[in-house]
């Protein structure tokens, strides 16, 4: 009867654990990007958020018209020098998605490409292991304890 007691309190525990991992994961945040497009590249190449994030991109240009368009979340905008665009979204999809741009702006154009990348939250993936591995510990503990 104790070892069931301990057990159904350890089985508590364990479900316990996530649940408190999970009411102090982030709440998502406004992010506001700025990138420079200039020939043939983006400024920063990458950009990185986290999954939920509502995610507002500033796009400027300093030399010609350039675009932006966001592989995956199929939004766009463009800028020429003197007139910034913007987009806005809410990075729902966890992966790396291509930025491209959008406007034909010169012969290598084709090559002028960036990247998002939408990072997944850990701390939940992180929680389900560490409940995981102390229930299956506190199953071998209990039966360690139950043989004569």
């Amino acid at each position: 009867m104790k070892n069931s007691m301990k057990f159904f309190i350890m089985v508590l525990v364990l479900l316990a654990i996530p649940i408190v991992i999970l009411a102090q994961t982030e709440e998502p945040k406004e992010k506001v990007i700025t990138i420079n497009a200039q020939q043939f590249s983006y400024t920063p190449g990458t950009v990185e958020v986290n999954r939920g994030d509502r995610v507002t991109i500033r796009l400027i240009s300093t030399d010609v018209h350039h675009g932006l368009y966001i592989d995956g979340y199929e939004v766009s905008t463009d800028a020429r020098p003197g007139q910034d665009g913007s987009l806005t979204f809410v990075a729902n999809d966890t992966g790396k998605f291509v930025m491209r741009c959008s406007v034909t702006c010169g012969p290598f154009h084709p090559y002028m490409i960036g990247y998002l990348k939408v990072k997944p939250d850990y701390r939940l993936f992180g929680s389900i292991w560490l409940a995981v591995g102390i229930f299956i510990g506190s199953v071998l503990l209990v039966s360690r304890r139950q043989k004569p």
